[in-house]
């Protein structure tokens, strides 16, 4: 009966610290956000000016940038609330209460580690998802009216199909599935130096149905040694090229504007054409490591404020913005390491939730339960 009544009165204390934490990250949340956007739109003012941007397309720009911002802020605030709810509960003495009723601190930080997890969920598909989805938008709003960019959209597209294949493409019409002005080279594959064959063509069209690129007006060179064979076409069917049309639009994208399927194909692309995928290998691990941040920050900050301390929440919050800048060193330090090779990409990736997490369970026995 005890056990019963210890447990249910537990399970009050969990809804009450869960309520508590949640409301103060949405709080958190549209604070932060708003000081953001408030900032951006100051240092953007003058563009929007200079290029007499109207009033709604200024909302909608930030209305689609909002969800870059909450990806990024999301961690920061879930840390902050987790800090903020503890540090009131501490200067309130109801944290020595619960202490005082046999709760230790493990058990305490449970709802908190729970909300958190459910937190992370929600991110990853928000931030895999959802905001490329966003950032489609806001890129499309930055090159029509802030004329940022690409100033062109398919122009001067050169990319590597094959190991010994690089193909370039002065404009692609995205919505006749037309490139124009193709160079089309293949290179000897035991020697990349060596030239064999050059395609030049006026334009190449996509035949959706046979899967097959066709080339128009244009020569084929063949080089054997110091000789050259030439040929002169007016059609001619490439029946080798690895890419599509959609291939070409991806190819075109900034990793930040896929989702988690179009980065996993693009890295499938980027290797079998023999490029290296480790920039994008690391993007697309960031989208799970760093939703999962929430969780490692609240297990590394949470023991810090279940004490008072002199200057009540103001402590919480400066420690809310050390934890986070010395957070943010880490993640830049790694992926800067790995960008260069230096560092496995999925360690990149997790290099910070690595090194906060072994200091959250070094830390945690130290802290009196």
């Amino acid at each position: 009966m005890a056990k019963h009544g210890r447990n249910f009165r537990l399970k009050i204390i969990d809804k009450y610290l869960i309520k508590q934490f949640l409301q103060t990250l949405g709080f958190a949340l549209i604070a932060f956000t708003a000081i953001f956007v408030v900032i951006d739109a100051v240092e953007n003012l003058d563009d929007f000016v200079d290029q007499s941007v109207s009033v709604f397309v200024v909302l909608h720009y930030y209305f689609v940038f909002t969800p870059e911002i909450i990806k990024l802020m999301t961690p920061v605030s879930v840390l902050f609330a987790a800090l903020f709810t503890t540090g009131k509960a501490a200067n309130l003495s109801e944290l020595t209460a619960i202490k005082a009723s046999g709760v230790s601190l493990v058990r305490f930080m449970a709802p908190f580690v729970a909300a958190s997890l459910l937190i992370s969920a929600v991110s990853i598909y928000f931030g895999g998802y959802l905001v490329p989805m966003a950032n489609r938008t806001k890129l499309g709003i930055e090159m029509e009216y802030l004329k940022r960019g690409f100033t062109f959209f398919g122009s001067n597209i050169f990319f590597q199909d094959s190991k010994t294949r690089i193909v370039t493409i002065a404009y692609f019409d995205n919505n006749t599935n037309q490139a124009n002005r193709v160079m089309i080279q293949e290179f000897d594959p035991d020697d990349l130096t060596v030239m064999k064959m050059r395609i030049d063509a006026t334009r190449m069209d996509y035949d959706s149905v046979s899967g097959y690129w066709k080339a128009f007006n244009g020569t084929q060179r063949n080089f054997s040694g110091l000789r050259e064979f030439t040929e002169t076409f007016n059609e001619k069917i490439i029946t080798n090229l690895n890419f599509t049309p959609d291939d070409l639009i991806a190819k075109q994208q900034k990793p930040e504007q896929m989702d988690l399927t179009e980065l996993r194909e693009l890295i499938e692309a980027q290797s079998r054409a023999g490029n290296d995928p480790t920039r994008t290998l690391i993007e697309y691990y960031s989208r799970f490591s760093f939703p999962i941040a929430s969780i490692v920050v609240v297990l590394f900050g949470l023991p810090l404020a279940t004490s008072k301390r002199r200057g009540g929440l103001a402590v919480q919050v400066g420690i809310n913005i050390l934890l986070t800048f010395i957070y943010l060193v880490f993640m830049k330090i790694s992926q800067a390491y790995g960008k260069n090779g230096a560092m496995d990409p999925m360690l990149t990736a997790w290099f910070a939730n690595l090194v906060f997490l072994a200091a959250a369970i070094i830390n945690l026995p130290r802290v009196r339960h």
